[in-house]
């Protein structure tokens, strides 16, 4: 997929005013900076072995990553919350995840370049995720993430995850930052969701993982990337990359 995106008919006067009024930039995590896939696919592979069963392949089950564990049981195994044996093997997907959860994940191409030109140009960055935080302490401090974020907020850290933008506004207090200074970069229908309901600016990452099986277009952002270097377009003040 190419999606063109849905600024490309603003104004250029606009479109300035906004990159120069950008002072936050806060990104999902899986999907978006980091390509989780791999480790998750791993973990709930295993418990599919522990009970007899085939393994899935990384391609079949990457478009559903981020949607969590939720997302991951729901296809492997047919359940959903509430039903019959759905904690329990949640839990061990958790429990398997995060006894090796950086083993074969990294920043998506372009990010580190990205996040650079960010702290370069004096804005803070963060993550706003709906992975919980026991599993996304350890992973952002694994990808050496942890002393350049100025928040990291976690599906449990507000009162509600995404899409509710409670943790989106959340962020934005933490780092003493408006809605109207504020971006949030994710690449799940969910995080454009909570951060127009937050009153950001959002970017659809089509180089993600929802994007294989719903249509991105349809999202409403503000702007969609292929590339997360692409994100400087529509936060820098000088857009020149």
């Amino acid at each position: 997929m190419s999606p063109a995106t849905h600024s490309a008919t603003e104004p250029d006067r606009a479109a300035r005013s906004r990159r120069q009024q950008t002072a936050l930039v806060l990104f999902d995590l899986d999907g978006t900076l980091a390509d989780t896939a791999p480790d998750l696919v791993n973990a709930i592979n295993a418990c599919l072995v522990e009970r007899g069963l085939e393994p899935r392949p990384l391609a079949e089950l990457r478009p559903w990553v981020s949607h969590g564990a939720r997302g991951l049981i729901a296809r492997t195994f047919g359940l959903e919350p509430g039903q019959d044996g759905y904690e329990s093997l949640r839990e061990e997907f958790v429990n398997r995840y995060q006894a090796d959860l950086c083993r074969l994940t990294t920043l998506f191409p372009g990010v580190e370049d990205a996040l650079a030109r960010i702290e370069q140009a004096g804005m803070q960055w963060g993550i706003v995720t709906n992975k919980i935080a026991r599993l996304t302490d350890p992973l952002v401090r694994e990808l050496r993430l942890d002393g350049r974020a100025a928040c990291v907020v976690s599906g449990d850290t507000a009162a509600r995850a995404k899409p509710d933008p409670a943790p989106i506004t959340y962020a934005l207090e933490q780092c003493g930052c408006t809605p109207a200074a504020g971006v949030y970069v994710g690449d799940d229908r969910r995080d454009i969701q909570a951060g127009r309901a937050a009153g950001v600016r959002t970017v659809a990452a089509a180089y993600g993982y929802s994007f294989l099986i719903d249509d991105i277009s349809q999202w409403q952002a503000d702007h969609i990337i292929e590339s997360p270097v692409e994100v400087l377009r529509w936060v820098l003040p000088d857009p020149q990359w």
